[in-house]
């Protein structure tokens, strides 16, 4: 299932190459949510992988974006000790209109139109 949000990028990472077959990048966006007369806010990071890496650079530092993403969650054992982790894996990010910008044109820029398929599930039987 795929999930969105908006928010302001504040906060992009290298790209890093993993291993030889992996690499990612992460970005962090600021929410802000207004609860009564106090505003919250969220720092939250999400990655990319692989090919998807390319969808964002520094040109998206201190702009407005609309992600689109999926909830990613493993196991990891070491040791005997059992850790567990979560993802939230970026697969589309559209540049929008900023409020404490002047208005722009309307126009978005979209840079992928499908969520990734799941590694993990493509080789199933069904």
């Amino acid at each position: 299932m795929a999930f969105e949000i908006t928010g302001k990028i504040i906060d992009i990472s290298p790209v890093n190459q993993v291993s030889d077959k992996f690499k990612k990048r992460e970005f962090v966006i600021e929410k802000k949510e207004a609860g009564g007369a106090a505003v919250f806010i969220d720092y939250i990071k999400f990655q990319l992988i692989q090919d998807k890496c390319d969808l964002i650079n520094e040109s998206f530092l201190n702009e407005e974006v609309k992600i689109w993403f999926n909830l990613k969650g493993n196991k990891w054992e070491r040791d005997g000790k059992i850790n567990y982790f979560t993802n939230l894996d970026a697969w589309k990010i559209e540049k929008t209109s900023s409020p404490d910008r002047v208005q722009n044109t309307g126009t978005t820029t979209t840079l992928e139109d499908q969520p990734p398929e799941n590694d993990e599930l493509s080789d199933l039987p069904f």
